[in-house]
């Protein structure tokens, strides 16, 4: 329980980090950050329940008020932005990728990349798309062609989570949670 605990609290102090990482703005509002690499691999090590606690955690520090969203942004007033379909996909796509790295008979860092590709690509765009939309009165096609300034990143970000993923199996198996 107490090693649980510290990996979720590690996890959203990562997905913190990676805010940090210079984020490109869109004009659209919605910035290109590594954070989502951040809630790949919240799945991808934590495993399903632990990587979408990990994300929750890290958006209850958001919405209270601490900054740590890339470019400096927390606050409630985060949910009420383009951003905000992403943002409640977060823990979603963390526990699509946990589940599938975690259940999905093939080696680990295959396993992975199919997991964050899953969460961290498809449906985080199934719940950012629409919040896209909906905040900037958009019609879902629209809003589509709008975010595909994300994939070539993203699709960086999904090979680096099997990546990282394999690499911490091999070096250290009892760090890869969802794997025990």
């Amino acid at each position: 329980m107490e090693r649980s605990l510290s990996h979720i609290a590690l996890f959203a102090a990562l997905i913190a980090v990676l805010g940090f990482v210079p984020q490109i703005m869109l004009p659209f509002g919605v910035p290109i950050t590594a954070q989502s690499l951040g809630i790949m691999l919240c799945g991808t090590v934590l495993g399903a329940r632990r990587g979408a606690l990990a994300v929750l955690l890290f958006l209850l520090l958001v919405a209270i008020g601490l900054p740590l969203l890339s470019g400096g942004r927390g606050g409630l007033g985060v949910f009420a932005s383009p951003t905000v379909g992403f943002l409640l996909g977060f823990p979603v796509a963390a526990f699509v990728a946990g589940l599938i790295t975690e259940k999905a008979p093939l080696p680990v860092g295959w396993a992975a990349g199919i997991g964050a590709f899953a969460g961290g690509v498809v449906t985080l765009y199934a719940f950012g798309i629409p919040g896209l939309a909906l905040m900037l009165d958009k019609t879902l096609p629209e809003a589509t062609l709008m975010i595909t300034a994300f994939l070539p990143g993203d699709l960086i970000k999904v090979a680096l989570a099997g990546l990282v993923t394999h690499s911490l199996a091999r070096m250290r198996p009892g760090v890869l949670l969802s794997r025990n």
